[in-house]
């Protein structure tokens, strides 16, 4: 659910675009397909590579981080020859939550000319000097700095891909082509360092991969979106979210609870439910966040519920002077487990 960083960058990209760009419809059965859906799809209209999760130093401090990276096909003439036509554009966004301070930095470049690129046939995305890739024994590799910090880990699945939806249909709304292509890599384990400042430490830890690619993501009368993945000590995940409606309610909402022994469910809308307990509003937005909720899944005629309390408030990603979004993102606790929680659309509607 990370696409909220490319709708600066769409917007600013349609408004010089001669003509509509035919992109594929995301429609069920899919059929995933590993190595090559690791790889970019570039005929769709964008598509991100993204990873969270929690760190752990030599002294015991705990840290969160992310990375992602998308790809968006620009709007235009598919005949236009000129090796000068954006026919990809790449970006990155990367983040450490760390002391009640949020560092994050940021990429963008028109694929090709060397500077940046995402392969097909596997994961290898790249901007310039910030990449992550998987490479041949099966681990993902991540390499990326910015003013004040910089990640250099390793991912090391644990457990195979989980498909999203429908096998990796995922649907985000009412209408069938209001949906995504989604699978996510839960309980990865981390090992590398952080650098902060100029003071590099080794971390270990676990994180979350996802994986989606789409043409068609949001309802019209969508908001935003609330959305969490969560890594728990026994084994088992959960990836849980919802769209918000305009004026209050929901448009819809989904996921899937994958148990230790393996077996998963697919949740319904009416399977998962958001209850926000306790908000902070940023001073340099004005937005103002539900960083603690309590999310609520149906397994069956069980009814299980988590509480999601933030390593701290201030994780808002401000991007504005790149001419980014403004969303908050942040590293969570909740009972049994630790993970991701990602609010959008709350300073103002997304549009997509």
């Amino acid at each position: 659910m990370r696409a909220s960083l490319m709708i600066g960058w769409l917007a600013a990209i349609a408004v010089a675009a001669p003509a509509a760009t035919p992109y594929p419809a995301v429609r069920p059965g899919i059929v995933l397909r590993f190595p090559a859906d690791h790889g970019a799809h570039p005929l769709f209209r964008t598509e991100w590579w993204y990873v969270t999760g929690w760190l752990r130093t030599a002294t015991g401090e705990d840290l969160g981080f992310q990375v992602t990276f998308f790809q968006t096909r620009p709007p235009g003439d598919a005949g236009n020859p000129s090796r000068f036509a954006a026919r990809q554009v790449l970006f990155a966004h990367a983040a450490l939550s760390a002391n009640g301070r949020l560092l994050h930095g940021e990429r963008a470049a028109r694929g090709g000319f060397g500077l940046a690129g995402a392969r097909t046939g596997d994961g290898d995305v790249a901007i310039r000097d910030w990449r992550l890739r998987r490479v041949p024994d099966g681990r993902w590799r991540t390499r990326v700095a910015a003013d004040g910090f910089a990640l250099q880990l390793d991912f090391r699945p644990t457990q195979p891909p989980l498909p999203q939806g429908q096998g990796g249909y995922s649907r985000k709304g009412p209408r069938v082509e209001e949906a995504s292509y989604y699978y996510s890599v839960p309980h990865l384990r981390v090992s590398g360092s952080v650098r902060r400042g100029t003071r590099v430490e080794p971390v270990t830890g676990e994180a979350w991969l996802d994986r989606e690619w789409s043409s068609n993501y949001l309802a019209p009368n969508a908001q935003g979106w609330d959305w969490t993945g969560l890594n728990f000590d026994d084994g088992s995940a959960l990836m849980a979210f919802r769209i918000r409606r305009k004026g209050g309610g929901t448009v819809w909402a989904g996921g899937s609870y994958r148990r230790r022994d393996g077996s998963v469910t697919v949740l319904s809308p009416q399977d998962v439910t958001f209850r926000p307990l306790a908000t902070w509003r940023s001073a340099a937005t004005g937005a103002t966040y539900p960083v603690t909720q309590e999310v609520g899944i149906r397994v069956g005629p069980r009814i299980m519920r988590w509480r999601l309390r933030p390593l701290f408030a201030a994780q808002e990603l401000d991007a504005r002077r790149s001419g980014l979004p403004v969303y908050w993102e942040g590293a969570v606790r909740t009972s049994g487990g630790r993970g991701y929680l990602e609010l959008t659309g709350y300073d103002r509607a997304l549009e997509m």
